[in-house]
């Protein structure tokens, strides 16, 4: 997630998120995204590209609606993993943390039509969403805190982008 927490340095932080850092608990290592979240330059876009793998890894083996299910789960458990680790450093929000990311963009996949020029839009689309925050994203991203509010407004950012997919696909067609 792009907040104003990516801006703070890494003095600020209780612990300086590092490989150590994701392999010490189980949530750090998912919360950061198996380590996409670690990038100097833009954690969210390298926690929205993690998400391509994972899709592509578990959408052919399960169900439509078991894949919707383990994205519940994920989305579940992603409070839960996000709280953990921002509590951890010390920033409830922390730019590295893109579980959030991960779990919003593979629900945007599942209804993306297929084609790469469908997912680069998405990405795009989504990315877009993500860091500038139109309303009603930016109230959440800026009023709910904690794992909760980590996960919500990136859930937002990927309604938004499935809208605007819905859109575009209805005036091409």
């Amino acid at each position: 997630m792009t907040t104003s927490d990516e801006s703070i340095s890494h003095d600020e932080l209780l612990i300086k998120p590092s490989w150590r850092f994701l392999f010490s608990h189980p949530a750090h290592f998912i919360s950061f995204g198996f380590g996409s979240g670690l990038a100097r330059k833009a954690p969210g876009t390298f926690g929205t590209v993690a998400a391509f793998p994972l899709y592509w890894l578990l959408a052919p083996l399960l169900s439509d609606q078991l894949f919707l299910l383990v994205l519940a789960v994920a989305f579940l458990a992603g409070i839960w993993v996000c709280d953990f680790t921002g509590k951890k450093l010390g920033v409830a929000d922390y730019g590295g943390i893109v579980w959030d990311e991960v779990v919003a963009f593979m629900l945007v996949l599942f209804f993306t039509p297929s084609g790469w020029e469908w997912s680069l839009l998405a990405f795009a689309l989504f990315r877009f969403f993500d860091i500038y925050k139109p309303p009603p994203i930016r109230y959440f991203d800026s009023n709910w805190h904690g794992g909760l509010g980590v996960m919500f407004d990136d859930l937002l950012a990927a309604g938004y982008t499935l809208l605007c997919m819905a859109l575009i696909k209805s005036l091409l067609t």
